[in-house]
Order: C-alpha cells, then sequence, then structure tokens
C-alpha cells in the first residue's frame, strides 16, 4: 500500500505561485514514478508533470512547460510542485499520484497510476 497526502494550496492571485507538497509513505517499488494531475469542475482529470523517482527525470503538459517545476526529496519520500506565473486557468484540484511501472508511454495516463492522494484546491483569481 502508498500513502500519499498533499498541502499547500490556497488562494493566490494571477501571476502569483504557490508550492505543492505531496508526503508519500508505504510500499515502494523497484522502477516508479510519481506525478501531478488536476481537475477542474465539469473537466477529465488531467496530466500536469511527472517524475522518474530514481532516474529524476522530469516531463510536463505544455500548458504548465516553463512554469511549473516538479521536484522530489528521496529521504523525505516528499514530491513537490512548484507553480509561478499562476493562471486563472490553472485554478483546480491538484493531486499527486504515484505509478509502480513508470514508462515513457504510460507517463501521462490516469489509468496508470495506481495510487492517489486526497487533492488539495487551488484557486487563482483575476
Amino acid at each position: 500500500q502508498v500513502q500519499l497526502v498533499e498541502s499547500g494550496g490556497g488562494l493566490v492571485q494571477s501571476g502569483g505561485s504557490l508550492r505543492l507538497s505531496c508526503a508519500t509513505s508505504g510500499r515502494t517499488f523497484s522502477s516508479y514514478g510519481v506525478g501531478w494531475f488536476r481537475q477542474a469542475p465539469g473537466k477529465e482529470r488531467e496530466f500536469v508533470a511527472a517524475q522518474g523517482w530514481n532516474s529524476g527525470a522530469t516531463v510536463y503538459a505544455d500548458s504548465v512547460k516553463g512554469r511549473f517545476t516538479i521536484s522530489r526529496d528521496i529521504p523525505k519520500r516528499t514530491v513537490y510542485l512548484q507553480m509561478n506565473s499562476l493562471k486563472s486557468e490553472d485554478t483546480a484540484v491538484y493531486y499527486c499520484a504515484v505509478n509502480p511501472r513508470y514508462t515513457a508511454g504510460n507517463y501521462g495516463r490516469t489509468i496508470a497510476y495506481d495510487y492517489w492522494g486526497q487533492g488539495t484546491q487551488v484557486t487563482v483569481s483575476s
């Protein structure tokens, strides 16, 4: 079992910044990735960013490229999402998740992630 708890969400003005944290616990896997997804009201859950836990390699959705940065603290088993230059369209519930069989082909697919946090709300005012 893997447990994930997101924190750091809140209300911020457009152009501002937030840093989300995701504390993980439980079992680990030989090769896995961590990801951030978001879901706005009435919209499907969409991929934001992902990182291979061992390799450190990152990948981003085009919508956040250059503005968001995913990182990890290995001893703390914590993953972060630094969000800069926030826009109103970034408003959503943000989820972290673990993909136990991380590949270049499945990093952005929700079905590849077996474990999810409860989400943290990010609201960007304009």
